[in-house]
């Protein structure tokens, strides 16, 4: 099982697990961007109380990406508290931009490519505001 961890600026951690069984291509692209270090750095662009926190622009926007899109990978994961899913601008066209999920949210059921949920540390992005950095993120196989 693959796992990971989101460092916010302030050293507080936010521990992953990821879906790898459920959307493989996803994780993958996740983890090389992480582990290439495309994440450090960049911010939450776009966080909405009691619906998302977002990432992965390295516009800090919501305009950019990696250079690439991938396949959604649609699976039977929920988007319930707490998961992390792929941002997109139509099907199969993410790319880096991911969000956190701070409830339910069954409209997205369906949609969207979910590839992991918080294990530790929500309560850290319960406080996340839009502009925040995450000084790291890393993946690796447990």
């Amino acid at each position: 099982m693959k796992k990971g961890k989101i460092v916010l600026e302030n050293g507080q951690e936010v521990t992953i697990d990821f879906f790898d069984q459920d959307a493989p291509n996803t994780v993958a692209n996740f983890e090389k961007l992480a582990n290439d270090g495309f994440y450090n750095g960049l911010t939450f662009h776009r966080v909405i109380p009691g619906f998302v926190a977002q990432g992965g622009c390295p516009q800090g926007t919501g305009t950019g990406g990696p250079g690439y899109t991938i396949n959604c990978e649609i699976n039977p994961n929920k988007h319930e508290r707490g998961v992390l899913a792929m941002a997109h601008a139509g099907r199969d066209t993410g790319g880096s931009q991911f969000y956190i999920t701070y409830a339910p949210q069954p409209h997205l059921d369906g949609g969207h490519t979910v590839f992991g949920k918080i294990t530790s540390g929500m309560e850290y992005v319960d406080n996340v505001n839009q502009g925040d950095v995450m000084k790291e993120v890393k993946v690796w196989e447990e």
